[in-house]
């Protein structure tokens, strides 16, 4: 069983090397369910030694229907990516009808060439499960993250067993979504090829001075005074947890 970290830093990505993670996803923007990081972000992933590093490939946050500059935009990062030496990049495109955008899904995967490409949980958002399972097969795409088709992977349980079992080894059914210890061996037993979690804490800010009259973010329920990271006790007891 594989396992793989969210991640929306370069501490993050040490965080997860040194609790003994296989791979992480790196994105930026957690607000807006991961978007394409900065260069430094990557490249000084790129440095951090003991993982497979994966790329998250995602122009803007909001919906998987691209434009056509989007997906030139996405074409360059894919090749930049390449450049600095990653092992995968993460992407998901659809069509206006909830469907798996064929074409230019197959266009970004013959970009990235050899690395490997996952398609992220745009796919929960398609029509048809099993026709995007087969289009994605397809497109030649080396994994699919999904939660089933539900909120969270617990709640898609078994649409995850039907998707391993139609894809029978042709590609890598990967569950995401609020996986944690608790269920994480509930959903391993479903036959699904790796695990994806953030194993999201808080750190909290070092300012001791605070003005009260600003906010820089103004969204609800996002501290100002904490930053997002990866919680390596949280990591450890899903690593364990599978270990059972």
């Amino acid at each position: 069983m594989k396992t793989e970290l969210c991640a929306y830093s370069v501490e993050s990505c040490r965080t997860a090397a040194r609790a003994g993670v296989d791979r992480v996803e790196l994105c930026a923007s957690p607000w807006e369910g991961g978007t394409t990081p900065s260069a430094a972000s990557i490249r000084g992933a790129r440095r951090v030694e003991g993982i497979r590093l994966q790329v998250m490939i995602r122009p803007r946050g909001g919906d998987f229907c691209y434009t056509d500059d989007e997906v030139a935009q996405m074409a360059e990062e894919i090749r930049f990516a390449r450049e600095c030496g990653t092992d995968g990049v993460v992407l998901g495109l659809l069509t206006p009808e909830g469907e798996v955008d064929r074409v230019r899904t197959a266009c970004l995967v013959a970009e990235a060439g050899a690395l490997e490409v996952t398609f992220h949980r745009a796919f929960d958002m398609t029509r048809d499960p099993m026709a995007a399972l087969e289009t994605v097969i397809a497109c030649g795409c080396r994994r699919i993250l999904t939660s089933g088709g539900s909120n969270t992977a617990v709640e898609g349980i078994a649409t995850l067993g039907e998707l391993v079992t139609r894809a029978a080894g042709r590609i890598e059914i990967m569950a995401g979504s609020g996986v944690n210890a608790a269920n994480a061996r509930q959903l391993a037993a479903t036959g699904v090829d790796a695990l994806h979690f953030s194993a999201r804490g808080w750190r909290e800010s070092r300012m001791r001075y605070r003005n009260p009259k600003v906010s820089m973010g103004g969204l609800d329920g996002v501290p100002e005074y904490a930053t997002l990271c990866a919680d390596e006790a949280k990591i450890r007891e899903i690593l364990k947890a599978l270990e059972r």
